[in-house]
């Protein structure tokens, strides 16, 4: 349970952020997607457009960009450390 808190509290911002913009591409990006499909390639693909509004792929994306937010950002982490030497 530590583990999971110092996590959060390390990357907390990340997650709210992975989160948000998936929302963003899932509930704008798509339908624009799904119409520009419709009129350029064929007119089915004009059913995906609200469709898109009623899947959910949160529980299969969040974590995976999630997991490589992780994977990427543990390598770049900075430790600061202040040392004083000197009495107070």
């Amino acid at each position: 349970m530590s583990y999971f808190k110092e996590t959060i509290k390390d990357h907390g911002i990340a997650l709210l952020i992975i989160i948000v913009m998936w929302e963003i591409v899932e509930d704008i990006g798509f339908p624009i997607l799904f119409i520009w499909l419709g009129k350029n390639i064929h007119p089915a693909f004009l059913a995906g457009a609200p469709a898109s509004w009623l899947l959910c792929l949160h529980w299969l994306v969040v974590p995976f960009f999630w997991g490589i937010w992780i994977k990427f950002s543990k390598g770049n982490k900075k430790q600061f450390k202040h040392e004083c030497n000197h009495e107070h």
